[in-house]
């Protein structure tokens, strides 16, 4: 089930962290997202109710496994739309920039498509 477009960048973000060997903390994930800190924090106090990630108090989130599930199938959105951007002849930072806003709004067909296409 799709999820808000913030609640799928901050799983990303946090996916993308998790993936750098780098701490799932409130400040990089501000960083990452270009929002306040506090930000950060009321979106992980939804994300925990929702049971997307958990904290201890004062520490790092860790991503649960529904939380793991939803950005897995995010950030692979955004990797697969990114490489066909590139392969059309898109500028790396066009292709990351819009990447990360068609991945909110694609249709399941139509991104099926494309994967489809950039696996040949």
């Amino acid at each position: 089930m799709r999820q808000s477009r913030s609640v799928e960048d901050f799983l990303e973000a946090l996916l993308m962290l998790e993936e750098k060997k780098e701490p799932l903390e409130t400040t990089k994930v501000a960083e990452i997202l270009q929002v306040s800190k506090p930000a950060v924090h009321q979106m992980g106090h939804e994300l925990i109710a929702k049971g997307y990630i958990t904290r201890e108090d004062y520490g790092d989130m860790t991503l649960t496994p529904a939380g793991r599930k939803l950005a897995t199938e995010v950030y692979h959105r955004h990797k697969v739309l990114k490489a066909y951007l590139l392969e059309i002849g898109v500028s790396e930072t066009n292709a990351e920039n819009d990447c990360c806003q068609i991945e909110h709004v694609i249709s399941q067909e139509t991104f099926r498509a494309i994967e489809k296409l950039i696996k040949k």
